[in-house]
């Protein structure tokens, strides 16, 4: 995997198996987004079991099995749905498309595990939601950049511990590095990537959430722009917005793609909490200048100024939660009502977004 471009980047955690072996086997359908990797390698560290794939380009099977080399191909997406053994399907397929994926796959008695932005629209919002009622089954959502980041996990055990207080705000910045010549045509439309606040703006409304412990939220102003890349008629560089929790904690966030070449990993990610009694500062991929590794975490509270370095300590545990989650029906992971709600304000965000020339 190259770090340095991040388009397949896998970050890698300790095993800490929840289930026996063989007990928990799911499967992988669309292989669109490098992200597929990342939630399998998340479930197979937890104890899941990966037994099927399915993907129409067989150059993106022939590159799954490389790093997974004892799945199963499957002759069709059907294939996989019906076979009663697998439990959870795992999919990265064109943000447009993973919710009519989802759809298939929970009508199948089988619990849903998407990359984000879990969908792109509120209608089919609307329809995950009610297929959700239908079969109880479950609408994951692979927010990486708090799931699989230790630092993020830890800002949250911080938080929780009252290292800060009361979280009155969450300042978070997204840029990514854009690796144009690899990219495929759907990354330029706005209509299947489904813009770029909707996309990877997703990530950062879902801290906001969770970091605040908000259930809902008003997107009080957003922002659009193609600075530099007018050849795309139809793509996004830029977005940020101001958001206000039902708590009456603020957030603003930017996302980019304006990653320079010179940084050693494929964006600097950065998130700043403010409590009432302090604050945390996380560089979660890089502290430039300084070293190249991520997972740096710096609080300041009463008891003074701290650093830390969390890599390789804290681990990623929502992946075993939420095979637990599947295995006992619980909602220990992240409930379905955060989910969809962190999909619903970046749709919302999108959508009311002003475009900037």
């Amino acid at each position: 995997m190259d770090k340095k471009s991040g388009m397949f980047y896998v970050p890698q955690g300790k095993p800490a198996p929840v289930c026996s072996p063989g007990e928990f086997k799911f499967a992988a359908i669309g292989l669109d987004h490098g992200h597929i990797y990342g939630m399998c390698q998340g479930l197979i560290e937890a104890g899941g079991q990966l037994v099927w794939v399915y993907d129409p380009d067989p150059a993106k099977i022939a590159a799954f099995q490389r790093s997974f080399p004892d799945v199963k191909v499957a002759r069709s997406e059907q294939e996989i749905l019906q076979d009663e053994a697998i439990r959870l399907v795992a999919g990265a397929a064109i943000p447009s498309e993973r919710c009519a994926l989802g759809i298939r796959v929970m009508s199948h008695g089988k619990d849903y595990f998407t990359d984000k932005a879990p969908l792109t629209t509120l209608e089919q919002l609307e329809q995950a939601k009610q297929k959700v009622a239908e079969t109880k089954q479950k609408y994951a959502v692979y927010y990486s950049e708090r799931l699989h980041v230790e630092s993020a996990v830890y800002a949250g055990q911080l938080i929780e511990q009252g290292a800060i207080g009361r979280v009155v705000q969450v300042l978070g910045l997204g840029p990514h590095r854009i690796n144009i010549n690899n990219r495929p045509e759907w990354f330029f439309d706005r209509d299947r990537f489904g813009g770029i606040l909707c996309d990877i703006g997703s990530h950062q409304i879902e801290q906001f959430l969770f970091y605040t412990g908000a259930r809902n939220a008003e997107v009080v102003h957003s922002k659009k722009a193609n600075y530099h890349h007018k050849q795309y008629g139809k793509f996004e560089d830029f977005g940020d917005a101001t958001l206000v929790a039902d708590n009456g904690a603020t957030g603003y966030f930017r996302v980019d793609w304006f990653t320079p070449d010179g940084l050693s990993t494929w964006g600097d990610g950065r998130t700043t909490i403010l409590g009432t009694e302090g604050y945390i500062e996380l560089r979660k991929y890089v502290d430039i200048g300084r070293a190249q590794g991520g997972n740096h975490v710096y609080l300041v509270n009463a008891e003074g100024e701290h650093y830390m370095n969390v890599s390789g300590q804290v681990g990623h545990p929502y992946f075993g939660q939420l095979i637990l989650d599947c295995i006992n029906r619980t909602e220990n992971a992240m409930t379905q009502e955060h989910a969809f709600k962190a999909a619903e304000l970046s749709v919302i965000a999108q959508r009311n977004a002003t475009h900037i020339e």
